[in-house]
């Protein structure tokens, strides 16, 4: 009969020891841990914690003994030049080390922490016990660091705060004794002042009182338990980890990027954190479109075709994911490219983030020249067009991508069929979901002129924003075109001023009311018509400048001329307003529809085709009127 082994229990570890240990750099963490994840509320309590002796839970520690098994890094802002032996290597206890390492050290870069005692506070009356306090910090213009009493003891004892670095474990009198002088200095009497041994009296009461507060806390902090569990040293690798994940399970549990952190780090001994590092370097454009971290683990689920959601990316085979790294990196370089030649520039701009790992993954197929690359990108164009535009991405999203990018890689609809069929016939699209007009048909005028304001998230409104700026969107202000970098200045401005339109109880929030434009004068106009909202708020270019640029947003200058309120009020200002405004609308509802139609299928239209088919259907329309 075999006697199952006792699970560990936990030792006691006092936080001035913890504290030596990771000076002397036997503590260290795996590479594969999250790095700082706990914000100031999450500090604070946890200090809270310490300084009123309350007990928490346990961590949780790999002894090491001899060589490393992973890889390691010091805490943050630990003394990397130590080159003590490593004994453990921290599993789960990392944000409240981290925490009390940096706090002991008030090193934080936004932030200082300190305690409150409310016996010296002269202003505050902030609480009734002893408690841990931060203190937000900026810079101003001039450098200097703000507020400034925070940094001037008298004014920080006014407050009854003393900085949380003099709790520091170790020999720590002198700088105890040299911020409580400083803090009282102003106690201290001249030898010639009448009342000189009164006020002495009072001011070494002060310092004593202060300093024994200071030390009272100063033994808590030190002799302050935080019990640790520990795994020995022969633990195997895979061991290891699926307990740092198993642990790893409290109110901030590891994200799935974190596990496949882990997971790859135990398989390959490569840390993904220095792979995502050296992919934002190399192609940084990708992170303008959102978090790296998820375009990785889409796009190299499906590298692998598995779905890109939580239990694709769990299924991934990792060191696959590793071998595919120079294939993911060339994807998202060169899916930004094009996103940006679309006139998607960044994640505030993007309609759906659904397309990202599609096309990334797709450009496995895609040389990096030849005749293939502009076919197989002309369907590419399609697929992000088509996404755009039809109900494709609003329900499943993760399964439809999936589906979404088998068919677009198929080697009898797809990427793979343009490279081995010449005469592929695109008819054979219909059958990639996306491109099934009956399952998913384009977004009709009505309904592109129910899409509603593009700086909120919406696939329609933000895709009709980027037809504007795929035709340019020349800025009212300067006439330059859309870019990354000039659009970040813009705002969005409603081409029918908001003002106008609530005067009538008319709703402006509106795509087709959006243009992304610089202002270049005061914010607050008023009722306007919309050209003389813009006159007054843009550096007037003259008439053809302006009907030019307005052009490039696919709006009407003639449309605009005509709309003028000046004179009206109730019902015949609604009467006209209503009909100005919903021609406006349809009309450029209109012309942004077929430019949909162009480009869900790949093309790329010029401005003046897409005001052609305009022109032609305005001259016939009045044709059809003169007929009549």
């Amino acid at each position: 009969m075999s006697i199952m082994q006792q699970s560990s229990k936990a030792q006691d570890r006092t936080l001035g020891v913890w504290f030596q240990a990771i000076q002397q750099g036997q503590i260290k963490l795996p590479r594969f841990q999250r790095y700082e994840a706990w914000d100031r509320g999450r500090i604070t309590s946890f200090l809270n914690t310490i300084i009123n002796n309350l007990p928490v839970g346990v961590t949780l520690a790999l002894d090491v003994a001899g060589e490393e098994k992973f890889i390691s890094r010091y805490i943050k802002s630990a003394d990397t030049a130590v080159s003590g032996t490593v004994t453990q290597h921290l599993l789960d206890g990392q944000q409240r080390l981290t925490a009390f390492w940096r706090a002991m050290h008030n090193n934080f870069e936004w932030e200082d922490y300190f305690i409150y005692l409310p016996d010296f506070d002269q202003q505050w009356n902030h609480s009734e016990g002893i408690e841990v306090y931060y203190q937000r910090r900026w810079t101003s213009k001039k450098g200097s660091r703000l507020p400034v009493w925070a940094d001037n003891p008298v004014k920080c004892l006014e407050r009854g705060l003393f900085p949380i670095d003099l709790l520091c474990p170790g020999d720590k009198s002198t700088d105890v004794d040299t911020w409580i002088s400083r803090a009282i200095a102003q106690l201290e009497p001249n030898e010639d002042d009448p009342e000189a041994l009164k006020k002495y009296k009072v001011y070494m009461a002060t310092n004593e009182k202060l300093k024994q507060e200071i030390n009272t806390l100063r033994e808590r902090v030190t002799h302050f338990n935080l019990p640790y569990l520990s795994l020995p040293s022969n633990t195997p690798k895979d061991v290891a980890l699926q307990v740092f994940i198993n642990m790893n399970t409290n109110s901030k549990p590891l994200s799935l990027y974190d596990i496949i952190v882990a997971e790859v780090e135990g398989v390959a001994g490569k840390s993904l954190h220095d792979l995502e590092d050296h992919l934002v370097n190399k192609c940084p454009k990708a992170a303008r479109f959102g978090d790296v971290k998820n375009l990785i683990l889409a796009t190299s689920a499906l590298l692998q075709e598995k779905t890109p959601n939580n239990k694709g990316m769990i299924e991934m085979d990792k060191q696959i994911l590793l071998d595919n790294w120079e294939k993911l990196e060339r994807g998202l370089e060169r899916m930004a490219n094009l996103l940006e030649s679309q006139g998607v520039f960044d994640e505030a701009r993007l309609p759906t983030s659904n397309v990202l790992a599609v096309v990334a993954a797709a450009y496995e197929l895609v040389p990096e020249n030849g005749d293939f690359v502009a076919k197989a990108e002309k369907l590419l164009r399609a697929y992000l067009w088509s996404s755009f535009f039809t109900d494709r991405y609003e329900n499943s999203a993760a399964s439809r991508a999936y589906a979404d990018f088998i068919g677009v890689k198929d080697k009898h609809r797809g990427i793979k069929a343009f490279l081995s069929m010449p005469d592929f016939e695109e008819s054979a699209l219909s059958e990639v979901p996306v491109f099934n007009r009956k399952e998913h048909e384009l977004a009709d005028v009505d309904a592109l002129m129910a899409a509603g304001w593009p700086k909120k998230v919406g696939i329609e409104a933000r895709g009709i924003l980027a037809i504007s700026n795929y035709f340019g969107a020349l800025d009212f202000a300067d006439g330059k075109s859309a870019s990354y970098e000039n659009i970040q200045k813009r705002e969005y401005h409603h081409i029918f001023p908001d003002a106008l339109l609530s005067e009538v109880e008319l709703e402006s929030f509106y795509a087709l009311n959006c243009a992304l434009i610089t202002w270049k004068t005061n914010r607050i106009i008023g009722r306007k018509d919309p050209l003389d909202y813009l006159k007054e708020r843009v550096e007037w270019a003259g008439e053809s400048a302006v009907a030019n640029r307005l052009k490039s947003h696919l709006v009407s200058y003639p449309l605009l001329s005509q709309a003028h309120y000046q004179n009206l009020q109730g019902d015949e200002l609604k009467a006209k307003l209503q009909a100005d405004f919903n021609d406006f609308m349809r009309d450029r509802a209109s012309l942004v529809h077929q430019a949909v139609k162009h480009l869900a299928v790949g093309e790329q239209p010029s401005l003046d085709s897409i005001w052609a088919v305009s022109d032609s259907d305005q001259s016939d329309e009045a044709q059809l009127e003169v007929n009549g």
